[in-house]
């Protein structure tokens, strides 16, 4: 698949405001934990390029081949915390919302996570799907992701 238009080509203030949410984050979730929901998103939204680049961002972060492995089997697997488990099922309802998000899953979150929290991690959820679909919908090119390539 060839290429449609590359990342220079997003409108420069939305890739400055997602490159700012990304920065906020970067200080409010471990960084292990940041790249589990954005790779389990990017694995819903079939997006190469965003898989690829959380996998390495993960494995750099310390994350275990196991748990990486694992993680589209996540429910399955015992390698996950809850508190990880319910970012993880808010992550998936969130991605999908098909069917919205269901008032049990929100009380099991509320266990694992404050409400700064979920609001943090709905924020993550909502800057994965976009970068996703950017580049699932521009082909963007896979296999020269390079750990800390975009800060």
């Amino acid at each position: 698949m060839n290429q449609r238009l590359p990342l220079s080509s997003f409108p420069k203030p939305a890739l400055d405001g997602l490159s700012t949410i990304e920065g906020y984050l970067k200080g409010v979730f471990e960084r292990g934990f940041l790249e589990l929901v954005k790779l389990r998103a990017s694995q819903l939204n079939g997006c190469a390029f965003c898989i690829e680049m959380h996998y390495q961002e993960a494995r750099a972060a310390g994350e275990s081949e196991k748990r990486l492995y694992s993680l589209a089997t996540w429910r399955e697997a015992p390698y996950y915390s809850d508190r990880e488990r319910a970012a993880l099922a808010w992550t998936e309802a969130v991605t999908e919302l098909a069917g919205g998000v269901d008032e049990s899953l929100w009380m099991q979150v509320r266990e694992h996570l404050d409400e700064a929290a979920i609001a943090n991690l709905t924020i993550a959820v909502i800057a994965i799907n976009a970068w996703n679909r950017w580049n699932v919908a521009m082909r963007t090119e896979v296999g020269n992701y390079q750990v800390g390539m975009f800060g």
